[in-house]
């Protein structure tokens, strides 16, 4: 989930594919929206977007004294995020997307469109992190590095079942309608704020809530923070980008390329691989990533110490974002 304010579109273009299949089998013309800073740089990198979020509130290291400063960095939105072609806004888009969709898209536009023939590296937060991995077991002589934060290859049992909350939670709200909303004029935002309330115990950490780190986004109470949360969380979204986005999370696992096997796909990824958790997540804890590091050929595991939980990968907290960014950039420069 990012973690942002208003969401600006000023810079955010599209590239069309006239027609992409989907591993469903569809083929349909689809659109993926993007960003590009820095166009002029000779080294390439490429940021998916995280569940929730914008290209525009995607954190993208590239400040003028960033990790990336002196990268080409391309900011690409995921199908079904609302930006990019999704059931919201792409007539016959499938019930169901595949991280390999994400990545064959994303590879698309890199490489015919910017004529990309090397990417110097990949970095995506939670979602973004898992389509990292997928980029390093699919196009494994096309990227350098791969930089996995508050993420994970495989999505756990644990993860799955979290999801499930805030899942029923929009579909079962009178507004979702079992679907229709759309057909019945309606906008879920009960819905919409059902999934909120259910998802935001989960984005920080029980130690966050104890120090009252809350106050330190504006807010006096733990009642406050659950409140904005909920309106704010999926704020503009439509419920089916929400959902088919929610559902390919749980779907995530790059066992697929070794016949479910998790330790031989991630013995596979011939990159160096940044593998950067948080301390205090509780979607994807160190102890997951302590276990994919150890099969990993070129592998680094970098644990973000904060109460922030999840959102301290997505940039919620100043002194983490300040952590990893000088450990991504001693990552890109060693040797």
């Amino acid at each position: 989930m990012a973690y942002s304010a208003k969401y600006d579109s000023t810079g955010v273009e599209r590239y069309t594919i006239p027609s992409f299949t989907f591993q469903s089998g569809e083929s349909i013309p689809i659109r993926i929206a993007y960003r590009s800073y820095n166009p002029s740089a000779s080294k390439k990198f490429c940021i998916p977007t995280c569940y929730g979020g914008l290209i525009n509130a995607t954190l993208a290291f590239n400040s003028s004294e960033g990790a990336l400063a002196s990268y080409h960095v391309i900011v690409v939105a995921m199908l079904g995020n609302g930006e990019s072609s999704s059931p919201s806004n792409t007539p016959d888009f499938p019930k169901k997307i595949d991280y390999r969709d994400q990545v064959h898209a994303q590879h698309e536009i890199l490489s015919a469109h910017f004529r990309i023939e090397q990417l110097d590296g990949v970095l995506g937060f939670s979602m973004g992190g898992q389509q990292a991995y997928y980029w390093a077991c699919m196009y494994t002589d096309f990227v350098k590095n791969a930089i996995v934060i508050a993420s994970s290859a495989q999505t756990s049992g644990h993860n799955y079942a979290f999801l499930t909350g805030p899942v029923a939670a929009l579909e079962n709200s009178t507004d979702y309608a079992d679907g229709q909303y759309r057909s019945k004029g309606m906008v879920p935002s009960r819905g919409l704020k059902a999934f909120g309330h259910a998802y935001c115990a989960w984005l920080t950490s029980t130690a966050w809530f104890r120090e009252q780190q809350y106050q330190k986004l504006g807010f006096d109470n733990v009642a406050e923070y659950v409140d904005n949360q909920s309106k704010t969380m999926l704020e503009g979204w439509d419920a089916e980008d929400a959902l088919i986005l929610a559902k390919m999370w749980q779907a995530g696992d790059i066992g697929v390329f070794a016949d479910g096997d998790l330790g031989k796909a991630l013995a596979g990824i011939k990159c160096n691989v940044l593998v950067m958790p948080a301390r205090t997540d509780q979607y994807f804890p160190p102890e997951d990533s302590e276990i994919e590091v150890k099969h990993l050929q070129l592998g680094e595991l970098a644990v973000i110490e904060t109460v922030w939980g999840h959102i301290a990968g997505g940039g919620a907290n100043a002194e983490d974002t300040a952590w990893m960014d000088g450990r991504i950039a001693k990552f890109l420069n060693k040797g």
